[in-house]
């Protein structure tokens, strides 16, 4: 009961060297690949969910749009992978680090407005000025579309990050709650125990709804700039 609550959130070390880029790397390795003419029903069935994503990503976007489309995939099976990983026990979850969501964020982001102000300039400065803006509110309207064009990228990383976290210290809170109830009283510790696994549940849907939140955000980013 005396372990840090937050010690879970550290980055783990080794011979004082960071291992947060084999803990990147490591979610690719689970996805596996098949050059037989006939796949197994692992790798069946995951082409059958990544085509239904990609499907329903990709429908509202035209032809530039659909360029993105592998990025997009890698994006999602990354983020729910290693949300994922990040519940088993004595784990490291990499998007609980808010920098690290903002490395993904800021670029994907980025690249979204850019493209955006390539291929329709005028229509990309026009979302700076709604159309019937009165004269007066130019100048303020002109400053709160730039905090928000602004805010994306933070708005996605802090998302992933508080939605994450959260599910995590609820996990540890209420772990903890049950060893120390076991010993004084048995049925509020079964009871506490029943809503730690019901939490489990909850929070491995949580961690593919946000991987699949952060995608479809980046996604329709990409929509309005395309």
């Amino acid at each position: 009961m005396n372990e840090n609550l937050f010690a879970s959130f550290i980055t783990p070390m080794m011979f004082g060297l960071p291992l947060v880029t084999l803990i990147v790397l490591f979610p690719s390795l689970l996805f596996p690949t098949s050059n037989r003419l006939v796949n197994n029903r692992l790798i069946s069935l995951q082409q059958w969910m990544l085509q239904l994503v990609l499907k329903q990503m990709m429908s509202i976007h035209n032809t530039k749009g659909q360029t993105w489309a592998l990025m997009l995939m890698s994006l999602i099976l990354f983020i729910g992978s290693t949300n994922l990983l990040g519940l088993l026990p004595h784990s490291f979850t990499p998007t609980t680090q808010l920098s690290m969501n903002l490395g993904m964020a800021i670029p994907l982001w980025a690249g979204a407005v850019i493209t955006g102000f390539r291929n329709k300039t005028k229509a990309s400065l026009a979302h700076f000025l709604p159309q019937g803006t009165p004269t007066p509110l130019i100048p303020m309207l002109v400053i709160i579309e730039t905090i928000s064009l602004f805010i994306q990228p933070v708005a996605l990383a802090v998302r992933l990050t508080a939605n994450i976290t959260a599910g995590h210290l609820l996990i540890h809170l209420i772990g903890g709650a049950t060893l120390a109830l076991m010993s004084i009283n048995t049925t509020t510790a079964l009871i506490t125990f029943i809503i730690l696994i019901l939490l489990t549940v909850l929070e491995f849907a949580v961690a593919m709804i946000q991987a699949y939140v952060f995608t479809l955000l980046v996604s329709l980013y990409l929509h309005d700039n395309t």
